[in-house]
């Protein structure tokens, strides 16, 4: 039990990783950071095609990561 849930915590992380790198850049550096800050606190920017697709798998994903890693960790006494 405790190897099939290190082999999948090492799924997630690859999978965690392979769909952040995906992803296109959400600012322009530091002038996206500053004047692009409250668009994105107000909601005015709604990602549409892949990169709603693509947020919504970083969040399940990195969601089951955690969950796989308390469970490693409890398994692993």
């Amino acid at each position: 039990m405790e190897i099939f849930l290190k082999v999948l915590l090492i799924v997630f992380s690859i999978a965690v990783i392979a769909v952040v790198l995906l992803q296109k850049g959400k600012s322009a550096g530091l002038s996206g950071a500053i004047s692009g800050g409250a668009e994105h606190l107000f909601g005015k920017t709604k990602a549409r095609g892949m990169d709603l697709i693509l947020q919504r798998v970083t969040a399940v994903l990195g969601a089951g990561f955690m969950i796989v890693s308390v469970l490693v960790a409890f398994f692993a006494k």
